[in-house]
Formats: structure tokens, sequence, C-alpha cells
């Protein structure tokens, strides 16, 4: 992966009447990384996509593609003709066959991709001939993953690719975001998905309320922002809520009878271990959770992010 940035965002500002979507944001995409933009809805991800897709004109500030300017109206074909873009709630029509959609699309560009080697990129083969219309959610969006990549751009926008699809249908598109960048592709991601950033993200931006509020990989957000490690007691149930209550400071029992609690060092471990064999408590199994994107996330903003929404 090369350090030159394809992406480079400066104060930027996007207003409607009163309401102020992107709110003096600054951001950088290097070539070849898939760059996730992460937040929730309304935080103005999709705002900043269109900005970057010469779709909306920013209130100020500037923003460069491939090196040219969005602002420049000599600049929007040549940016438009290098990008592939899958917006949100994509369709596309209902009565032609897969390939017969890429063909459609690929008419439009003076350079297009060959419609086999699309169907390929999305594992797609034994659906060539199946009209859209009959096609899972999951392969629905892979088809538009393929629609976008039909002029062979060197950026790639996916806005929320996998809202509302099935773990399975979900794990389909990541394969392909992940063959995208193999193949060398710039992809700018928009999710509000945690797995999908710790999964698919090399760097990302967490966006809330217009302002970019943490940045870096996921890997360093986790280190800085994720917290402590847990030790999970699995049906440890009241019993060992009370033992481990008694020794350790921040203890919590789910619902579902597990038993949560926050690590401060290897001996709260051996600790907590011992107690409950001394007092011979029945429990389900013993494990370490490492800390995660969701753990970023509510550090990061006092709340979870569940399907979007702040809760």
């Amino acid at each position: 992966m090369g350090s030159e940035p394809v992406i480079e965002v400066d104060s930027l500002v996007k207003r409607y009447g009163d309401l102020t979507a992107v709110d003096n944001i600054s951001f950088k995409v290097q070539r070849g990384e898939v760059f996730a933009f992460c937040g929730p809805n309304g935080a103005g991800k999709t705002t900043t996509v269109e900005v970057l897709e010469c779709l909306r004109v920013p209130t100020s500030g500037s923003a460069k593609v491939l090196g040219l300017d969005i602002s420049k109206r000599s600049d929007l074909h040549a940016i438009r003709s290098r990008i592939g873009v899958l917006p949100q709630q994509f369709n596309t029509f209902e009565l032609l066959t897969v390939k017969e959609s890429l063909e459609f699309f690929g008419s439009v560009f003076d350079k297009h991709v060959d419609p086999d080697e699309l169907i390929k990129v999305i594992d797609m083969a034994e659906y060539a001939d199946m009209l859209y219309k009959n096609l899972s959610g999951g392969l629905k969006q892979r088809v538009g993953v393929a629609i976008a990549l039909v002029n062979d751009p060197e950026i790639v926008f996916l806005d929320e690719p996998t809202t509302g699809l099935d773990p399975k249908a979900r794990r389909g598109v990541w394969d392909v975001i992940t063959n995208l960048k193999k193949n060398g592709k710039t992809v700018f991601l928009t999710t509000h998905y945690m797995d999908e950033v710790e999964a698919l993200a090399d760097n990302v931006n967490v966006i809330l309320n217009g302002k970019i509020v943490a940045e870096g990989s996921p890997r360093r957000l986790i280190s800085k922002y994720g917290g402590q490690q847990t030790l999970v007691v699995e049906e440890g149930q009241v019993e060992a809520y009370n033992v481990l209550k008694g020794i350790l400071s921040d203890v919590v029992m789910e619902p579902n009878g597990d038993v949560l609690v926050k690590i401060n060092s290897k001996s709260d471990i051996a600790n907590a271990f011992s107690a409950l064999d001394e007092n011979n408590v029945v429990y389900g199994r013993f494990s370490v959770k490492g800390a995660s994107f969701d753990d970023v996330f509510l550090n990061l903003t006092g709340k979870k992010l569940v399907e979007g929404e702040l809760r």
C-alpha cells in the first residue's frame, strides 16, 4: 500500500439552512487502502461522500480527488470518470440479468471492464444469467459493487453497502471489498457497523454530529480508546457475581447470567479464578475478552451504536 493521498479534504463545511451537516472536517485517504467513515445515521457520512463524488457543492472548505479539485467545473468530468459509486439503497433494472446489467452500465463509459471479469470479481458466475429481481439482498449488493467497477475506477465509494443484510450476506460483501483492495483499488467505505471497521479498514475516521472525533487505524484506536480487558464468566449467575463482587471492583451480571469483570492486571484473573474455585461456583466457560471497536465508540460517545442509532 502506497503513501500517496488520493483524497485530500481540508476544513470542509456543508450547511443546509440552519443545519450544519458537515462541520469543518479535514482528512486524507491513501492510495490502495480501505478507508472507513464510521458514525451513526445523520452524522454527515453520506453528505461528505456526495461532496467528494461531485454531487453536492460544499459551503466552504476544499477537497481534491485524485489531485483534481471538486470545485473546478473543468475537473468534474475527470473525477467522475475515475471513481465508482455504490449509493445507499442501490437498485437497478429488475428484468435484466446480472450480466445484462453490467453490459448496460458498461456501455455508458468509453472505457469499461468486461462483464465476465466483473462477475468473477464478485464471485457470481453461477448467477450471471439470473434476473436481478430474483437475487437475494446480499447478491444484489454484490451486483451494485460490480456496477460501481464497470469503468475500472481508481477509487470506489461504498455507502453503507451491508445495511440490512444478514450475517452471511454481509460476509459475502466483505469478501468482495477485500478483493478490491487486493486488486489495487482504493475503497472509501461508510458504515455504522463496528465489526465491519475492524474486519476491513486500514484507517478509520469516526464522525459524530458532522465532526470527526477520532482517526487512525482500528488497532490504534482500540488501544487508545478501547479500555480494559473483560473477564467473562459464562452462566456464572448470582453465585459468581456475589463472589467476584467481594474481591473486584467493576463486576456486572448480564440478563443471560454471564458475569463480566473489568480486568486491571493479570493478578485479577488469577484471583477471580481462585475465588470461584474455593467457593465451588458452577459456571460455563471462563474467558478474557479484549477491547473491540464497539468499546471505542462507547468510550468516545457514552453510547452504543446499534443499527445506525445511538442508544
